[in-house]
């Protein structure tokens, strides 16, 4: 049985770039850094945010940006807080999507090797019962 989700992996060309990224946007906190060391297949770090435990390792990056993405819940009070901190580092940012009223608000950022990370105001709840109402 599935008990939870256990990690979120990123391949990144460089971890200290990264680490700003997370740190800068997601207020993680950089709890492992293998250094020179290698342990798995390439150098990593490890974030807690919120508790949800995010790996980085260098690699390569990915060969174009794509609508997968990690989405991460925000409350709706700090929506301009979270823009604010993306613009902050000049990281390109797209706010919403074309979507129906009362589904949440999203800011949608790619990372440097583009990955793209979604801060949603609303919750799977929230979504459903807005699509029941057609």
């Amino acid at each position: 049985m599935i008990e939870g989700l256990s990690h979120i992996t990123f391949v990144v060309r460089d971890l200290d770039k990264m680490t700003n990224f997370l740190t800068s946007i997601f207020d993680a906190k950089e709890v492992y850094s293998s250094g020179d060391r290698m342990f798995s297949i390439s150098r990593e770090k490890y974030f807690l945010i919120s508790g949800i435990w995010v790996a980085v390792m260098e690699g390569d990056a990915l060969p174009e940006k794509t609508y997968n993405h990690v989405a991460l819940k925000i409350a709706e009070k700090d929506y301009d807080k979270y823009a604010q901190r993306i613009r902050a580092l000049g990281i390109e940012l797209q706010e919403d999507r074309t979507r129906v009223p009362g589904e949440g608000r999203s800011l949608y950022l790619y990372d440097y090797d583009n990955h793209l990370f979604e801060l949603h105001t609303g919750t799977l709840e929230q979504r459903l019962e807005r699509y029941d109402q057609g």
